[in-house]
């Protein structure tokens, strides 16, 4: 029984501090509360607490300094072309409703091209999605996603069949770095008539890697028949350095 109340309780923290870190309570560079402040909050061992903490700096979203404590990541950004998509609320804001189904799910190692992907050097266990968004009944988006669990373990535990797996990242796991490839192409035939559309059509494929710190989160490919897509960025030159603040 003690066992399973350990297990219970190391989640419930860790699941504590992910919340205050994602909904910005606690923004980059907070110290979260010692080892023994968080023993006498949850009434629990230092074992406890050490279990909790230990799988958040190992993905990145905390930094671990020894007799200074543990601090908020402070995010490591680079500018994206694009911002990350999410495709239920693009769809709303159109003002069509928004249809989702989850073809295929598969909890496996990641197969050779797929550590490519996800640019890993060794193996992990993998979540593989499949999934069709839909605008107004019509198909909107092919979506072919793997999360690396070693990354991000909770993706194992959501139902995907309720909710689509780019709007769950976005909500449950924070990003540092992200980039997009786009590229039209003459799909497969299988991937034709998914999308309802005629064999070889051209669709605007959309593939992006997201990291958070150091760890690879996701790998996803996005099909969208040609006319339902437009990927639409809008910038400024920059300003020229002034001189004077090179000296």
């Amino acid at each position: 029984m003690t066992d399973l109340k350990d297990a219970s309780l190391h989640k419930r923290i860790r699941s504590d501090i992910s919340e205050r870190i994602l909904s910005g309570a606690w923004p980059p560079g907070y110290r979260i509360p010692y080892e023994h402040e968080l023993m006498a909050e949850y009434g629990c061992s230092r074992m406890t607490v050490n279990k909790a903490l230990a799988p958040l700096a190992e993905s990145g979203l905390i930094i671990r300094r020894r007799k200074a404590g543990s601090f908020v990541s402070r995010p490591r950004i680079h500018s994206v072309v694009l911002d990350i998509p999410d495709i239920p609320a693009e769809v709303t804001a159109r003002g069509e409703p928004y249809g989702y189904e989850l073809q295929s799910r598969k909890v496996r190692l990641a197969g050779r091209r797929e550590i490519e992907e996800l640019g890993l050097d060794l193996p992990v266990e993998v979540l593989a999605l499949r999934c069709l968004h839909r605008a107004s009944g019509r198909p909107f988006a092919l979506e072919e996603r793997l999360i690396n669990l070693a990354a991000v373990p909770e993706a194992a535990d959501v139902d995907f069949t309720r909710v689509a797996p780019g709007s769950w990242l976005l909500s449950h796991v924070p990003w540092t770095e992200a980039e997009h490839r786009i590229s039209a192409a003459n799909v497969p035939r299988a991937t034709s008539l998914v999308l309802g559309l005629e064999a070889h059509a051209a669709c605007l494929v959309l593939e992006r890697q997201t990291w958070r710190g150091d760890d690879r989160i996701t790998h996803v490919r996005l099909t969208f028949p040609g006319e339902a897509y437009d990927l639409v960025a809008r910038f400024a030159p920059q300003p020229a350095a002034n001189p004077a603040a090179r000296r």
